[in-house]
């Protein structure tokens, strides 16, 4: 089980968020501590805020006197609410919040089934209850409810979690936004890419498509980006989530700057002429599209097609996973646009292009009878071990509120919202 603290200004928002959750049937409240009861046992938002208004009156000086605390146990744990309270009671306690008032909320619109706690951090005469050595404290009382309630224990829970990163997203298993986001949010880190149509070469191999959107807000035309879960055949399986539940650099902005370095780091690129080698020698020593692939695939290249609606290919783009690069057929060379292969595909025209002879020795021809499926994710294993940017790809739970960053981007996405009213409250 891991916890998230999260501190922030802003108690309403925090009870507003999980409120919201109760009143669209993903959530309940199961344990009140010290709060003034309802006669009927329903709560607005401004009722739970009663509890805590006596703390917030008399506190001295401390700006983020609200917590907001996750409890996630393991999706394959078993804890039913009876279980749930308790745990929330003894966290609590131990964390030396025992005597304050707090609410747990328990989330069930996800597989992984979790508790938030939200409660105040100045205690009944307005001091600042301790944080020292929160997180150490923190984690051991974790360790000890594992052991005390036979949980699955963190480090099998960080395990799990390293192996989703960089795997194809699956829409059944739940959690969607996390599986996207452990994709998005780092490829730009490795993949040099110069256009949406390459960008989303690279992340249909993870079953994801980017959208870009347009609108008007305030009378100026605003331009987006949505992020689309995919089925095993490369369609919609699942409701678009916007770019910025992802961060910055998953957004347009950061996405047209990468695709402006990218442009120019890849004009003198040292690769593009083994990259279109290989490339041309496959077309010409294979019968069929999947034998092609197949044998691109044990050099280290992807090969993404895109069809119309009448089987025409109109776009051929190739990743090579050894230099990192993304390239449209027709970038490497007009003869391997994507009307070569659909005239040598679809309407069995033999391309012209000769074979490079440096590569015929060097290659040799499968027999296509002997080609096994093609299996591209596993060029990706070299970033779940890679020591760069290390502390971004294990992210297993970030924070919950503004300050803190984190995979809850339902959250996140709520608490901007609370942000920008306030803001335009302000400028009115």
């Amino acid at each position: 089980m891991i916890a998230k603290i999260g501190r922030s200004g802003n108690l309403y928002g925090a009870l507003a968020y999980n409120q919201l959750k109760v009143e669209n049937e993903n959530g309940q409240i199961l344990f009140a501590n010290k709060m003034i009861e309802t006669a009927n046992g329903h709560y607005s938002v401004a009722q739970l805020a009663q509890s805590f208004e006596p703390y917030l009156v008399v506190n001295r000086n401390t700006e983020k006197h609200t917590l907001h605390i996750s409890l996630n146990p393991d999706p394959k744990d078993e804890v039913n609410d009876d279980k749930f309270r308790e745990m929330a009671e003894e966290y609590m306690r131990e964390m030396g919040y025992g005597e304050q008032p707090f609410v747990v909320f328990k989330h069930t619109d996800i597989d992984r089934s979790h508790i938030h706690i939200v409660s105040v951090c100045v205690d009944e005469v307005g001091k600042k209850i301790s944080d020292k050595f929160e997180k150490m404290r923190s984690m051991n009382i974790c360790r000890e409810l594992e052991r005390k309630y036979g949980l699955i224990t963190a480090a099998d829970k960080e395990h799990k979690q390293k192996d989703k990163i960089f795997h194809p997203v699956d829409y059944k298993a739940g959690d969607v936004k996390s599986q996207i986001a452990s994709v998005v949010r780092h490829l730009p880190n490795y993949y040099q890419y110069q256009t949406l149509g390459e960008y989303n070469a690279l992340l249909s191999l993870f079953n994801i498509t980017a959208e870009k959107v347009e609108g008007e807000l305030l009378g100026k035309m605003q331009q987006g980006l949505l992020y689309i879960p995919l089925n095993e055949k490369g369609e919609r399986a699942g409701h678009p989530f916007k770019a910025s539940l992802f961060g910055k650099s998953a957004g347009l902005p950061a996405l047209e700057l990468h695709f402006a370095k990218s442009k120019e780091a890849l004009k003198n690129q040292p690769t593009k002429p083994t990259i279109k080698a290989a490339v041309t020698f496959a077309l010409q020593s294979t019968n069929n599209e999947q034998a092609f692939k197949n044998q691109l695939s044990e050099q280290g290249i992807n090969v993404v097609v895109r069809r119309n609606d009448t089987g025409r290919i109109y776009g051929i783009t190739f990743i090579d996973h050894n230099s990192k690069t993304v390239w449209n057929g027709s970038r490497l060379g007009k003869e391997l646009s994507a009307n070569t292969f659909n005239d040598y595909w679809n309407n069995n025209i033999k391309s012209g292009i000769k074979e490079p002879v440096e590569l015929q020795s060097k290659i040799s021809r499968p027999n296509d009878a002997d080609l096994s499926a093609e299996e591209p994710h596993h060029l990706f294993d070299f970033l779940n071990t890679t020591e760069k940017h290390e502390d971004g790809l294990i992210e297993a739970l970030g924070g919950l509120l503004p300050e803190a960053q984190g995979e809850d981007y339902e959250e996140q996405d709520f608490a901007n919202k609370m942000k920008k009213k306030r803001k335009r409250k302000r400028s009115q």
